[in-house]
């Protein structure tokens, strides 16, 4: 386990440089309207992501913006190119988002296909979720990746998840860890506090208990939470599992609930005097249970089995931060019950693919006798845990 941390420590570090919105990949939404030969597009992307577009990471102007993706969007009939139909232009969109407006003319309503090449020269992992609706009312939903950069109208009817299978669905619960680098924070956080391989069973367990249970809540519709405070308490759940291994390291359990617990506090009054998006009682209730969980992991010589509780509760709020990627997709009522169960095998199949990847290289540097002490480890990857928790903790709570 000594190289365990070893290796946790390096990929912490990468990940404090990484923006605050991790828990998003790297995506884009369009809604493409079909009415005869004419073609409406709405095309819709984070701030995040069109500061790629600028040579130093600001925020590119409307005109930038679509001088940069009118080239790149598009439609053909029947292999003929479809015009503008008027001049582009950029609409009223949600904080932290650019939304653009296209329309096209095409010279037949046959053999349309939908051009989408932005940002994937960028990011090759992008992904861009395009809803199509016809005039009837047919509606239809497709990923447009780097390796297909178009849709033909014919193959995109029925489809979307309406047309998924379970393995489609696993392959969704699977992505969503392997792109989820806070998700991926937190799971390897489980494992850098994980002494025994019996410690990391109980944790795990409870991680999984929690999160099953609420993705199936927002899913189904019984529980629908606001998306931007389950980003920052995702990340508040990063923050935690760090501070309790400074504070198990540093036998001072009392000192670390203290800052956290009163930090959240302050984070509460500032809100009630307008500064912040988290409801003042939200913050009250993370600053208790983020000082009782700490006082109390701190005291106990051996927490794994109240880490199962505790872990479960982390997993509650993972739980809708995996419902994320379901809900924007138009989710068919009588596929709830294949896509829960897929979805679910899709996440525990990536979580444990982490875990055992990672014992696998601990195992092989273990032969080679390249170690650290664990207390050093556990110091620096804590820390690193604690700096990029409350960096995206603050970011999504503030902006």
């Amino acid at each position: 386990m000594k190289l365990l941390g070893r290796l946790v420590c390096a990929i912490v570090a990468i990940l404090c440089a990484l923006p605050a919105a991790a828990h998003t990949r790297s995506e884009s939404h369009s809604a493409w309207t079909i009415d005869g030969t004419v073609v409406h597009l709405n095309f819709s992307v984070a701030d995040l992501e069109v500061k790629r577009i600028t040579p130093n990471g600001n925020r590119p102007s409307d005109a930038a913006l679509i001088a940069y993706l009118a080239p790149r969007l598009g439609v053909t009939a029947a292999d003929q190119s479809c015009k503008l139909a008027a001049p582009p232009r950029i609409l009223a969109a949600a904080a932290g988002f650019r939304r653009a407006e296209f329309q096209y003319a095409c010279p037949s309503a046959e053999g349309l296909h939908l051009i989408d090449k932005a940002f994937f020269e960028l990011v090759s992992t992008h992904v861009n979720f395009a809803q199509i609706q016809r005039p009837n009312g047919d509606f239809a939903e497709q990923l447009i990746t780097a390796d297909q950069q178009g849709l033909d109208l014919a193959s995109a009817e029925g489809g979307g998840l309406q047309s998924a299978g379970f393995l489609r669905f696993i392959e969704m619960g699977v992505l969503h860890i392997f792109t989820g680098v806070d998700h991926q924070s937190f799971l390897l956080g489980l494992v850098l506090i994980s002494r025994r391989l019996r410690d990391l069973v109980f944790v795990v367990t409870g991680f999984t208990l929690g999160h099953s249970l609420t993705l199936a809540l927002a899913v189904t519709g019984i529980i629908r939470p606001h998306a931007e405070f389950i980003d920052a308490l995702v990340a508040l759940t990063i923050m935690l599992i760090g501070a309790e291994n400074v504070s198990v390291a540093s036998g001072r359990p009392g000192t670390i609930a203290l800052w956290t617990g009163g930090s959240l506090m302050v984070m509460a009054g500032l809100r009630l005097a307008g500064i912040g998006l988290l409801p003042p009682l939200l913050l009250i209730g993370s600053a208790i249970f983020a000082a009782n969980y700490i006082m109390v992991s701190g005291h106990l010589r051996d927490a794994g089995r109240v880490r199962l509780v505790v872990t479960l509760v982390f997993g509650l709020i993972h739980g809708f931060g995996f419902a994320a990627d379901l809900l924007e997709s138009k989710l068919p009522p009588e596929k709830l019950a294949e896509i829960l169960v897929g979805f679910n095998v899709g996440v525990e199949i990536g979580q444990l693919t982490i875990v055992l990847a990672l014992t696998g290289l601990v195992i092989l540097l273990r032969r080679v006798k390249l170690t650290l002490p664990r207390p050093i480890v556990v110091d620096v990857c804590a820390a690193g845990l604690v700096t990029v928790g409350t960096y995206w903790f603050m970011s999504r709570s503030f902006a």
